[in-house]
């Protein structure tokens, strides 16, 4: 499910009253989305909770995201986990160089205007 879908369940169910919190690993995206509050680990994209069959770890990044929901008390706050994907960074350049974006992160920055994949979702998504 995409992070502005999550973002718009999350500020939905904050509004019944159930408390909710966003992992995510791409910032960006999910900040535009606005959730009431989210747990950033700088990993790879689909590793927001860790490093396959670490479990050891996995747990950890589980724990620190649960313990945001004592921490974290304004709206749309962000804890930075200072977990580590690897010792350097060098792995962000072989994960965009296999997206096949050369190395270099050539994405738009995000804001909060809807984007679509199509002229049709726009359409059904505005509803007209």
């Amino acid at each position: 499910m995409c992070h502005q879908t999550v973002s718009l369940i999350a500020r939905h169910l904050e509004a019944e009253g159930i408390v909710t919190m966003c992992m995510a690993s791409a910032l960006d995206i999910v900040r535009a989305g606005r959730p009431p509050r989210i747990t950033f680990v700088d990993y790879p994209l689909g590793h927001t909770v860790g490093k396959p069959f670490d479990r050891e770890g996995q747990v950890d990044i589980v724990r620190c995201g649960l313990a945001g929901f004592e921490s974290m008390t304004q709206a749309e706050q962000v804890e930075m986990l200072g977990h580590r994907w690897a010792d350097t960074e060098d792995w962000k350049a072989e994960e965009w160089r296999k997206g096949g974006a050369g190395g270099k992160d050539e994405r738009k920055p995000r804001d909060g205007t809807p984007q679509y994949q199509s002229e049709q979702d726009r359409i059904l998504a505005e509803g007209r």
